[in-house]
């Protein structure tokens, strides 16, 4: 009787035990169906935005992405990596593991190897930065950096560059700026290379735009996600409908008013705009004599601008805040030399913190900027100045002479009593036809009852320089090799010149909302150095010593308990 009782609660002992492997098998098999993840960070850095989301779950391809960030890097550089892995993580899993990614060292291997890796991510599009390290012998060795990765989705490969290139602020503070711009810049290539819809985008010629050449490193840039043609509009109704934006690159030729009646309709059909023009001719082969003239030069699109809420005034801004120069100079002993000098009329703008297109941008550089003001009062319009002067800023009204030999003296502060002038504006909502009321079969043949005299919500940009577009030429031989638009010559630093346009013209495009994401903001947490030093010891004691006592006092009550319990 005895072991048939124990036969029987052994097998109820077994019994319950498979069951209860079972249920925790079954549990935790439903649980892996489940994906469940919360973001606990005060500033969401985990949590993709809803068009990001939507975009993901859309795919209908596998994308491979290969980040070339990776290896011996600086200890900013690693925490940059940890949110570029954070990020495509979130990317993978929203996608429903349709995106994909690894990591690669670009400088491993033999020297040969490691030159052949970067000529061929350089050739790719992707941007390098040198770091220098020092060993422990005071020597030092210098590698090149590539902070970016390459998209690749159906055989189609596009360069993502992440970095914030911006040396007028600190390191630690482009690195936190880089992490914020990730999803955007991400997304926004993604959502261009998996769209069943390439949108066209329009340079105008015709009015003695910028060359071909001049513009062929935006051009490139903007291919990533546009189409790009270029033609002349004739005059032709309707010449600009099938295209989603036009860009109008530093004109030196009056517009007929043929002409001007094609763009206005195009705008009151909902077309999207980026002016890009001064009204103030100077002649930089000129200037390489020494001296040049300033002349005023309108462009017959005064009216039209003011129409729709701007004015570019002609008048060149001088700015304290500007590019350096190489001038030639004859020293004491007789030779000849070139030195850096300020050149206070290329100034560097600043771009607007508080929109998300111009938003952690690099500085622009200009030449011969002027200045824009905003009239009208018509409240349906949206102004939103997106780039601006530096504090000190004074006026050069036409006609009048530039010479090099303002470079001789510095320029006084004092003197620079204007601050913050508009150079770049953003026009948002419904605007008014500069054609409205106006008979217009003296110049083209159009129905007058067909024109259109009120726009829908659309969107413009005015940037008072049409230089900002313009990418510099070497001559080599017959060939014209166009160079980095926004690249100075002297220092190699990178402006934000191309980022600001490439930003502008997905802007106006924009109809996913995916511009927004550039608002996104994290807060920098970094430890107070002065408390570092100051309560080292303390903390330490901390760290190493309380967990070590801990476990004492743990043991200590531990072994109290069980001499209690079994010796009472």
């Amino acid at each position: 009787m005895g072991n048939a009782s124990q036969k029987i609660s052994g097998l109820n002992a077994f019994t319950r035990l498979a069951a209860i492997t079972a249920s925790i098998i079954i549990v935790a098999w439903a649980a892996s169906l489940i994906r469940f993840r919360i973001d606990l960070t005060e500033d969401h850095r985990y949590t993709l935005s809803a068009p990001t989301r939507k975009i993901l779950s859309g795919l209908k391809n596998d994308i491979y992405i290969e980040v070339y960030l990776d290896g011996d890097i600086q200890i900013p550089l690693k925490r940059l990596r940890r949110s570029v892995m954070e990020t495509l993580e979130e990317f993978r899993i929203a996608s429903g593991r349709k995106v994909d990614y690894r990591f690669i060292n670009p400088m491993e291997g033999s020297s040969e190897q490691r030159k052949n890796m970067a000529e061929s991510l350089v050739k790719k599009g992707l941007t390098y930065v040198r770091a220098v390290s020092n060993d422990q012998e005071g020597g030092s060795s210098e590698k090149y950096i590539f902070p970016g990765m390459i998209i690749n989705y159906n055989g189609i490969e596009v360069p993502v560059n992440f970095l914030n290139n911006n040396s007028a602020i600190p390191y630690e503070q482009r690195i936190l700026h880089s992490a914020e711009a990730l999803e955007y810049n991400v997304i926004q290539t993604i959502s261009t290379l998996s769209s069943d819809t390439i949108y066209k985008v329009a340079f105008l010629e015709g009015h003695g735009e910028l060359s071909e050449v001049e513009t062929a490193d935006i051009t490139l840039s903007l291919a990533k996600y546009f189409t790009v043609d270029r033609g002349t509009i004739g005059g032709r109704p309707g010449a600009l409908d099938r295209y989603s934006a036009v860009v109008i690159a530093g004109p030196k030729d009056e517009f007929s008013e043929a002409d001007k009646f094609v763009i206005d309709q195009y705008i009151m059909k909902g077309g999207r705009v980026l002016w890009l023009f001064d009204e103030v001719y100077v002649n930089n082969d000129s200037l390489a004599l020494g001296e040049t003239a300033a002349i005023y030069r309108p462009l017959n699109i005064e009216d039209q601008l003011f129409r729709y809420g701007a004015r570019v005034n002609p008048a060149i801004v001088r700015d304290v805040d500007c590019q350096m120069i190489r001038i030639k100079v004859v020293g004491s002993n007789g030779n000849q030399q070139y030195v850096p000098v300020p050149w206070i009329y290329y100034p560097l703008l600043s771009p607007s913190s508080k929109h998300p297109l111009t938003r952690n941008l690099n500085r622009i550089r200009g030449e011969f900027v002027n200045y824009i003001d905003t009239v009208g009062l018509d409240t349906s319009i949206r102004k939103t100045v997106l780039l601006r002067t530096s504090k000190y800023t004074r006026l050069l009204t036409p006609p009048a002479l530039v010479s090099l030999s303002e470079t001789q003296t510095y320029p006084d502060e004092k003197e620079y009593n204007l601050s913050y002038l508009p150079v770049a504006l953003l026009l948002e909502g419904r605007f008014s036809s500069v054609f409205r009321n106006r008979m217009i079969s003296s110049f083209i043949d159009v129905n007058q009852g067909s024109i259109l005299n009120k726009s829908p919500f659309t969107r413009m940009i005015v940037v008072a320089d049409g230089d900002i577009i313009r990418n510099e030429v070497r001559h080599s031989g017959r060939n014209e090799v166009p160079q980095r638009l926004g690249q100075d010559p002297l220092s190699g630093e990178i402006y934000g010149n191309s980022d600001f346009i490439v930003n502008c013209l997905n802007y106006l495009v924009d109809d996913k909302g995916l511009m927004e994401l550039r608002s996104r903001e994290m807060k920098i947490r970094l430890l107070d150095p002065s408390k570092v030093r100051s309560e080292r010891l303390k903390w330490q004691l901390i760290n190493i010593a309380c967990p070590v006592l801990l476990v004492l006092i743990a043991g200590f009550l531990y072994n109290y308990y069980r001499k209690r319990r079994y010796t009472g």
